[in-house]
């Protein structure tokens, strides 16, 4: 279908309205949505950050007013909370990680104290707790190995043990759990098949078997879900569609449907993109909404990598360069 048809029957992204909702969810800290996602703040940051470079408006925040409350926000330990005056996790860490590498400003960081403590939640069977408090899940691989590798530490783990560790956790549907024997998951999986992906290591994966297990994922409005049976979410439109492409097989969905999904969670008035249509919006689905059509390849947004989460533009800069 030609680009002008297919455009006229779409609707388009409001991107100058999600700027404005990011910037303004920013200010509005007494609201109940913020004191709610108060100890989430450095996720919350994150999300809209990236969103703002995605849309090429970074420019249109402070960067020193985020430095400077972001670096607030570590510990003796090297690691980051998700706000200030909070404990810190191996989350809120690669959050800090992936805003400063944004902002070119990895520099400020003491490299080595940072990736100790990542590298220090690694457990005997290559697995990774989240914090002190020790809980495991594949989640804290990727989040490992994504947050390692942008500060080019993973020789600071034992990669072969981390590896191993995943292909354990993976199922006879082809999909990934959140530790061995858990039912596959889609956003299980994106954490999975990214940290496989970091590593070099997607010859563990069965790429046809898993294609066929995410695109069993996309329901009729064109939206995907997690799980069989569930709900279609914008969020998943991240982690399937990453995960699709990370295994080649992204040509197996109906895209033009999913951007019409995506394009229908808009809130059009006042900007933000929620969970499905016509619910409230959020900074989260906002930011999982336009990663999805930088994925989809939409006009106006920039591409992103679909294993670090971050902007194509951003990843070169720092993989790059020696």
């Amino acid at each position: 279908m030609s680009s002008s048809s297919s455009s006229s029957q779409m609707g388009q992204l409001v991107a100058d309205k999600h700027v404005r909702y990011i910037l303004m969810s920013e200010k509005k800290k007494e609201s109940f949505e913020s004191v709610v996602m108060d100890h989430l703040r450095m996720n919350g940051a994150y999300w809209g950050l990236t969103t703002l470079d995605l849309l090429d408006k970074l420019g249109s925040v402070s960067v020193d007013e985020v430095v400077s409350w972001l670096m607030t926000c570590q510990h003796e330990s090297g690691g980051f909370a998700g706000n200030t005056g909070h404990d810190p996790h191996v989350l809120y860490t690669l959050s800090a990680v992936q805003i400063l590498a944004l902002f070119d400003k990895l520099d400020i960081l003491d490299v080595g104290k940072v990736s100790s403590y990542v590298a220090g939640l690694q457990n005997e069977d290559g697995s990774f707790s989240g914090d002190m408090w020790g809980e495991v899940d594949t989640r804290f691989s990727y989040i490992a190995i994504c947050c390692l590798s942008i500060l080019k530490c993973l020789d600071k783990i034992n990669v072969v043990k981390a590896v191993d560790y995943i292909v354990s956790c993976k199922n006879l549907d082809g999909g990934f759990g959140c530790t061995p024997g858990a039912e596959s998951h889609a956003g299980q999986i994106f954490c999975c098949v990214g940290a496989l992906a970091i590593t070099g290591s997607l010859h563990h994966v069965d790429k046809d078997l898993l294609g066929w297990w995410l695109c069993e994922r996309q329901v009729k409005s064109g939206g995907l879900n997690g799980r069989p049976e569930k709900l279609p979410d914008v969020c998943y439109s991240w982690w399937v569609l990453s995960s699709l492409i990370m295994i080649d097989r992204v040509h197996w969905i109906d895209k033009a449907k999913l951007v019409k999904f995506i394009l229908d969670c808009q809130d059009l008035e006042n900007g933000g993109i929620s969970d499905r249509p016509d619910d409230a919006v959020d900074i989260f689905h906002t930011y999982f909404g336009v990663a999805g059509l930088s994925l989809l390849e939409y006009p106006g947004v920039k591409a992103i990598d679909p294993a670090y989460a971050l902007p194509v533009d951003v990843i070169n800069r720092i993989l790059l360069t020696k």
